[in-house]
């Protein structure tokens, strides 16, 4: 896996822990997650 693979990895990963402790709800945690999907998609 190059730089940027591993970059992208650790984005979402420390994307979703703040997701977790940010939102209230399973449904929450799912727009969440669709949106760094959606905004990952964008950058490759």
């Amino acid at each position: 896996m190059n730089m940027l693979g591993r970059g992208v990895v650790i984005s979402l990963l420390v994307g979703a822990l703040l997701s977790l402790t940010g939102c209230n709800t399973v449904a929450g945690f799912g727009q969440d997650i669709s949106s760094s999907a959606r905004a990952v998609q964008r950058v490759l």
